[in-house]
């Protein structure tokens, strides 16, 4: 029986009672290799647990289903699960396009470890379509997108770019991290590739790292599938089994990451200290329409600038009791940070640097009115 909803989808894709015991829950398989019925006589094609373990193929089938692709791959990082997409599909002398405001690992892998094996590389403001176009080159291979992005949660039309990566015999890769497959399916606008760190919202409990590669081409999905082998930045079964369990319950957080960030914009909006709130909910985002039409809802990432420059952001950080000060997002509990400080220091001096007055929160499932007077105490203190 096929079935289309999202949530019976994260509940039941790739997870079958488990055939010997009935176990409801996909078992732990926390072996690192298997018996075999004779020389080459693998039983369910399990040999060795770096090409295969029955736990993570539980993931992998889930994780495809959920982004409506061909095939799913886990990875133990989400930079692990970029690094071996860009080894897979770059080659010295290609160019990859990203976005303008990326997210600060992946400004630094790009810059720092794939540009030395002779890939260049652009940054350009995804949310300007004819700044894209122009920015192709006849050696462009990736056009690399965020949306939402991180920090600035600037939006880009997915259907549109990917078919300016077409054009130009580009794969789109889009990193759907911030919005999670809930929210967004960037491969039934015409992307390629998605990525996603499973660490934020998929995991969703801050106990897990790990990262995945959905892809909507089977010939790709080999490709990926044999440099994961080989390169083998996989995520042990526990990892797997952690993701897989957080999965299931993302449909309902992600109802209430979003309704909750709501109330702390409205909240935001209106605060005499607040210059300025990034939210592709608010009517006046330049990219609200395109998210409108290709989101779900907003999501549960909210940035917002200081009137009075980065000491005041670095108070506001520092004086919050429920937004916990740490890196990461996603998870349960709601989390602040100075991204220029924090997640995005590596971008100081560039051209993706961030503005030093801007603060991110990721907004948890906690009571909002408990939010919201949090956030009210630290801007005030």
């Amino acid at each position: 029986m096929k079935f289309d909803g999202f949530e019976t989808l994260a509940i039941h894709a790739g997870q079958e009672p488990d055939a010997g015991t009935g176990a409801v829950v996909v078992p732990i398989y926390q072996t690192s290799t298997y018996a075999q019925d004779g020389v080459g006589g693998l039983r369910e094609g399990y040999e060795y647990s770096r090409t295969g373990n029955p736990t993570r193929t539980a993931l992998e089938e889930c994780l495809a289903a959920l982004e409506d692709g061909a095939r799913g791959l886990a990875f133990a990082s989400g930079m692990a699960a970029e690094d071996t997409l860009l080894r897979t599909v770059l080659s010295p002398g290609d160019h990859i396009l990203i976005p303008g405001d990326a997210y600060g690992g992946t400004f630094r892998l790009v810059s720092k470890v794939v540009e030395r094996w002779g890939v260049t590389w652009d940054a350009v403001d995804q949310s300007d379509i004819e700044a894209v176009r122009a920015a192709v080159r006849p050696q462009t291979k990736v056009i690399w997108t965020e949306t939402p992005t991180n920090p600035l949660l600037n939006i880009t039309d997915i259907e549109t770019v990917a078919r300016i990566a077409h054009d130009a015999g580009a794969i789109h890769v889009v990193d759907n991290t911030f919005a999670s497959p809930y929210l967004q399916r960037p491969l039934t606008l015409g992307a390629d590739v998605v990525v996603h760190s499973t660490t934020k919202y998929l995991g969703g409990h801050s106990d897990v790292v790990g990262g995945a590669l959905v892809v909507s081409d089977a010939e790709l999905g080999e490709r990926l599938a044999f440099h994961q082998n080989t390169m083998g930045a996989i995520p042990g079964p526990f990892d797997s089994w952690l993701t897989l369990r957080g999965v299931k319950t993302l449909g309902v957080r992600m109802d209430r990451h979003s309704a909750n960030a709501e109330r702390v914009v409205a909240a935001l909006e209106g605060h005499p200290a607040v210059r300025r709130v990034y939210y592709p909910g608010l009517d006046a985002h330049p990219g609200h329409k395109i998210a409108e039409r290709q989101m779900r809802s907003f999501g549960g990432m909210v940035s917002f600038a200081l009137r009075d420059g980065e000491k005041a952001a670095l108070k506001v950080c520092e004086r919050t009791r429920v937004f916990t000060l740490g890196e990461s997002l996603g998870g349960v509990e709601s989390l602040i940070e100075h991204p220029g400080r924090m997640t995005h220091a590596s971008t100081a001096g560039s051209p993706l640097e961030v503005p030093a007055d801007l603060v991110r929160i990721s907004v948890g499932i906690e009571s909002a009115d408990d939010l919201v007077a949090d956030l009210s105490q630290a801007l005030e203190g």
